[in-house]
């Protein structure tokens, strides 16, 4: 989404309350793009990013990637070389219910990154994890195809695109 404009998540959340269902406020931005969003592909992965460089390789076309990690706090399963691929392949965003690394590269790519927190230490590499499934974290449940709204104030969810 480098060249639209990404509506704020409050005015969506105004105008559409019955059909935007919000994340606790639980992910911090790592991305050189504070704002993003776009219809969502996702992942269910164990301690293993394997699936996550599998994604990205591919073309985004503005897809945000949701990856359920379980939340773990022992682990990266995203950081600057996967990042760059993102970017590259024309991801709008990566959203992790788990950590990241490599912050100071995250922050020079012009993608979205949220995650929950930064750890320096990697994820196995087994070829383990999920596509297209549905995840639940923060809150929600986020389907495949769902259009996912984030910025500096949180992150939104809608079975269908807004604004």
């Amino acid at each position: 989404m480098s060249k639209k404009t990404v509506p704020a998540t409050t005015d969506l959340s105004d105008e559409f309350p019955a059909l935007v269902r919000h994340a606790d406020p639980v992910f911090r931005d790592y991305g050189g793009r504070l704002a993003f969003c776009g219809p969502v592909a996702t992942l269910r992965v164990p301690d293993d990013n394997s699936k996550v460089r599998e994604a990205v390789e591919t073309p985004g076309q503005g897809r945000v990637l949701v990856v359920d990690g379980g939340g773990a706090m022992t682990y990266a399963l995203f950081g600057g070389n996967l990042g760059k691929l993102a970017e590259e392949n024309g991801w709008a965003g990566v959203v992790i219910n788990g950590c990241i690394r490599d912050t100071a590269e995250l922050a020079a790519c012009a993608i979205g990154v949220k995650a929950l927190a930064a750890h320096p230490k990697r994820s196995s590499k087994r070829g383990r994890g999920e596509a297209d499934v549905a995840v639940s974290f923060a809150g929600l449940k986020i389907r495949p195809g769902d259009w996912l709204y984030a910025d500096g104030d949180g992150i939104v969810v809608s079975a269908e695109k807004l604004g």
